[in-house]
């Protein structure tokens, strides 16, 4: 298990300590045992050098050596002080065999077994010189004896021997020893909590931008971490700062190109998928999703052996590729398909899957039989309104010849009558022409936020004029804070004045007509007129937006034709719902005004096809 940096600290620090204090404790036991020995060694010396005057005393006066130091009372009051002293035990004179001569315990003439010597072991190492100190154990301190001879020279007589055993200074030295040894685990117990504490502070911005990481990583966008600014993390605050602003930014791009490029895919004709390297179905588009009858699964569990999607990637998967697009009848799903299979590899170059592509070539033959349909309509229209414009100029002629054939049959009533047919019927005509040149003339759109009761203002006092004559209850039912349309304010007025008028004309005995907008999904705004007319049949009602069909005796049938063009150069929607004998509903949905939106004037209208 890896440690962290704030153990690694600890534990390091800890080590310093110690190794510090191992060494400081190794010289402070060779120091106590150093300093123990020489006082011991200093108090025997003392008390040899006070039994050696007393004995060269008794050796010098002449009498028996032997004898004089067994039986002097001085020396014995001097070997006898020695047991006053702390550290010394014994206090002996012996010869030169070992023999005591004079001892301050025990009897005479015994054998005194030879101990260490301690100014050998002052003079040796530090080692020794501890474990002497600290195990029980005898040492001596000796002093030779010397006879004078009659001849004047010198002879070995024996020797002083001062004993000290470290049971006696033991116990103290081991206090002081526990004492500093106490001393020094308190001081590497302080070092390691301070050592903490000394972490935790200096690895908190460590732990700030660990933590800003994390966040990052669980997808938290523009992550700050909260640094202080005085010192050489605040530049380090500022830097991750920008980064996690950056990181952000390019998420939201990163994501909104996501949504754009995932709306393209499942909005396209073709059938799109991705398999990965072990045939897995990681994506499908709506379209491939038929296809396959799946969300997921396999390629060797969604499609047959034969099929030849599965043929084209299990291909592809072992390198076998065919190089351009392969046109195959697909039974399965109705028709021929052009197939398109393609490796994907990741920036090193390791394979990430393959890539289906199938299109449908009926539909490809619909839409350019739909294109090649759309540009004979506009042919039409513009050789239709080419052929009213022509019509429009002999009936103008008609009726000025009309009006001067009158002034000369004035005296000829049953001529006149003849002549106010034929002026009629070419009015009529030349209403049919200007409805028919006014429906395929363009129009250049004034587009501009406009509000919606202000439109219905505008037309209502004409629509309460017209419900007036059939005693008709006309209601508004608009919210106060209905945002406004981009609209062009004189072509939609118009055609809100075509449909309240037409719903008052189909309530010949009275009735009522709602009118009532409201918001929609998808910024929309819905505006509805129901009345509770006479309705319109089924036969009747897929017909009702064509131009010049009417089911009023005295109509044009361009009034509906009309409101359709209108809606439709305004990017709407117009539906229509109908019961014979209980009413008829007209539902608009017109695009909500954009923020910042301005006047725009849009470029001139196609004639519509209806």
């Amino acid at each position: 298990m890896p440690l962290s940096i704030k153990t690694k600290q600890v534990a390091g620090v800890t080590l310093i300590v110690i190794l510090a204090v191992v060494p400081l404790t190794g010289w402070y036991l060779s120091s106590l045992a150093y300093i123990r020995l020489e006082e011991a060694n200093r108090r025997a010396r003392l008390m040899a050098d006070a039994i050696y005057t007393r004995a060269q005393a008794v050796v010098a006066s002449g009498v028996d050596p032997v004898d004089g130091l067994k039986s002097d009372a001085g020396l014995r009051s001097a070997l006898e002080a020695s047991l006053y002293d702390d550290y010394i035990v014994y206090a002996a004179i012996v010869d030169v065999d070992g023999q005591t001569l004079a001892i301050n315990l025990g009897q005479t003439d015994q054998h005194l077994p030879p101990a260490t010597n301690l100014d050998a072991l002052l003079q040796g190492g530090a080692i020794a010189q501890v474990q002497a100190v600290f195990s029980a154990s005898m040492l001596e301190s000796q002093r030779q004896l010397f006879l004078i001879t009659p001849d004047g020279s010198s002879k070995d007589f024996g020797s002083i021997r001062v004993g000290i055993s470290t049971l006696l200074f033991q116990s103290h030295s081991k206090d002081l020893f526990w004492t500093y040894l106490i001393t020094a685990t308190g001081v590497l117990i302080g070092t390691v909590a301070v050592a903490t504490l000394f972490a935790q502070l200096l690895l908190r911005p460590i732990h700030v931008i660990r933590s800003g990481l994390a966040r990052l990583g669980r997808g938290e966008l523009d992550v700050n971490v909260d640094l202080p600014r005085d010192d050489d993390f605040g530049d380090l605050g500022e830097s991750f700062k920008a980064v996690s602003a950056r990181l952000a930014a390019d998420r939201t791009e990163l994501a909104g190109q996501k949504a754009t490029l995932e709306s393209v895919v499942a909005h396209l004709e073709d059938a799109v998928a991705l398999f990965a390297p072990d045939g897995r179905l990681l994506f499908a588009n709506p379209a491939m999703r038929t296809a396959l009858g799946a969300e997921q699964g396999t390629i060797s569990t969604l499609l047959t052996p034969d099929h030849p999607y599965r043929s084209a990637v299990e291909d592809t998967l072992a390198g076998h590729a065919p190089e351009e697009a392969l046109v195959v009848d697909v039974p399965q799903d109705g028709g021929q398909r052009l197939i398109l299979a393609r490796a994907v590899d990741d920036a090193a170059g390791r394979p990430m899957g393959v890539m289906l592509v199938a299109r449908n070539l009926a539909y490809l033959t619909q839409v350019e039989s739909t294109l090649s349909y759309s540009r004979k309509l506009a042919a039409l229209g513009r050789l239709s309104a080419g052929v009213a414009h022509e019509i429009k100029n002999p009936l103008n002629a008609t009726m000025i010849h009309l009006e001067l054939l009158k002034m000369q049959l004035a005296d000829q009533p049953a001529a006149l009558d003849h002549v106010g047919v034929i002026a009629a019927q070419v009015r009529r005509l030349d209403e049919v022409v200007q409805g028919f040149l006014k429906f395929t003339r363009p129009e250049d759109l004034q587009l501009r936020p406009v509000p919606l009761m202000g439109l219905l203002d505008s037309v209502l006092p004409v629509i309460r004029a017209e419900a007036s004559k059939f005693g008709i209850d006309v209601r508004v039912d608009c919210g106060p804070d209905l945002p406004a349309v981009s609209a062009d304010p004189s072509l939609l007025e118009q055609a809100f004045l075509n449909l309240g008028i037409n719903a008052c004309q189909a309530m010949p005995n009275g009735g009522r007509l709602r009118i009532a907008a409201g918001l929609k999904p998808g910024r929309r705004i819905e505006v509805r007129f129901e009345d509770t007319g006479v309705g319109i049949s089924p036969e009747q009602l897929p017909r009702i937006f064509d131009l010049y069909f009417t089911t009023k005796p005295q109509g044009s049938g361009i009034g509906l034709s009309l409101v359709y063009r209108t809606i439709q150069l305004h990017d709407g929607e117009i539906a229509v719902e109908s019961v014979p004998g209980r009413g008829t509903t007209f539902r608009l949905l017109l695009r909500q005004a954009a923020e910042h939106e301005t006047d725009f004037v849009a470029p001139a209208a196609t004639p519509a096809a209806s």
